[in-house]
C-alpha cells in the first residue's frame, strides 16, 4: 500500500513515516500544503493522512480541491482541533476518518489498514486463500492454523496481491505500491521477493497461489472474500 503523509510537524512527520515504513507500507512525506494537493492528484495513492494546518494551503482546502476535482483517494484527516464541530466540518468536506492528536500509533496503522481496505471494497480483515488465510488486521498469515512468517515487505507484496484478486499486477505496479522512494529497486528485486513468499506459502507438488503472467505480471485468483 502506497500513503501520502501531508504534515508539517518534521519530528511527527519522520515518527510516523519510519512506523509505517516498518510495518511494510510505502509512504511519501510533505510538510508543504501545495505540494501535498500535487502529489495527491498527480500519484496513484491507496490512502492520505492529511494535517489541516498546514504552510501554504491548509488542509481542509486540500480536501475540498480534492472532492471537487472527483478523486476518490481515501483521506484520514490528522489534527489537534478536536471539537465535534471541527470533525464533522472534516467530514461533510469528505474526509473518510478523523484522528485528533496526540494519538497512539497503533491506533492510526489500524485506521490506514481499514481504509485501504476500503479502497478495494472489501469489509472482512480476513482473505482466505484455500486454506491459507490472511489476516490484514494483525498483518499475519496462517495455513490450517499453522502461522507463517513473513517479512513486512513480503506480506505487503502478498496482501497487495489478494486485495487486487483475479487482476494482474505488473512488476512496475508493486514497486510504486509497496518499495518507497528513496530505496533503490533493483531489476529483480520483486521477482525474488515472489519467489521467496512462494517457498513459505505454498504447498510442496501443488499449484503456486501466485500466478506468473509472462510479460505482465502476477495474479491470485479466485479466493472468497
Amino acid at each position: 500500500m502506497r500513503i501520502l503523509l501531508v504534515e508539517d510537524s518534521e519530528k511527527l512527520s519522520t515518527y510516523i513515516g519510519k512506523a509505517l515504513r516498518k510495518a511494510g507500507y510505502a509512504v511519501d512525506l510533505t510538510g508543504d500544503g501545495e505540494e501535498g494537493l500535487y502529489l495527491a492528484e498527480s500519484i496513484n495513492y491507496d490512502v492520505l493522512i492529511l494535517d489541516l494546518m498546514l504552510p501554504k494551503l491548509d488542509g481542509l482546502s486540500i480536501l475540498t480541491k480534492l472532492r471537487k476535482n472527483g478523486s476518490v483517494l481515501h483521506i484520514l484527516v490528522l489534527t489537534a482541533k478536536d471539537t465535534i464541530e471541527d470533525r464533522v466540518n472534516g467530514l461533510q468536506k469528505g474526509a473518510d476518518d478523523y484522528l485528533v492528536k496526540p494519538f497512539a500509533m497503533e491506533e492510526l496503522i489500524a485506521r490506514v489498514q481499514v481504509l485501504g481496505r476500503r479502497s478495494h471494497n472489501i469489509k472482512n480483515p480476513f482473505i482466505n486463500i484455500g486454506r491459507l488465510v490472511i489476516d490484514t488486521a494483525s498483518r499475519t498469515i496462517s495455513r490450517t492454523g499453522d502461522v507463517i512468517i513473513l517479512t513486512p515487505r513480503e506480506y505487503a507484496i502478498l496482501e497487495y496481491l489478494a486485495l487486487n484478486q483475479n487482476r494482474v499486477v505488473s512488476r512496475t505496479e508493486i514497486e510504486e505500491h509497496i518499495y518507497n522512494d528513496e530505496i533503490e529497486i533493483m531489476s529483480n528485486v520483486v521477482n525474488s521477493a515472489i519467489s521467496s513468499i512462494r517457498k513459505k506459502i505454498d504447498i510442496p507438488g501443488t499449484t503456486s497461489i501466485i500466478e506468473t503472467k509472462r510479460g505482465m505480471g502476477y495474479i491470485i485468483k479466485g479466493w472468497i472474500k
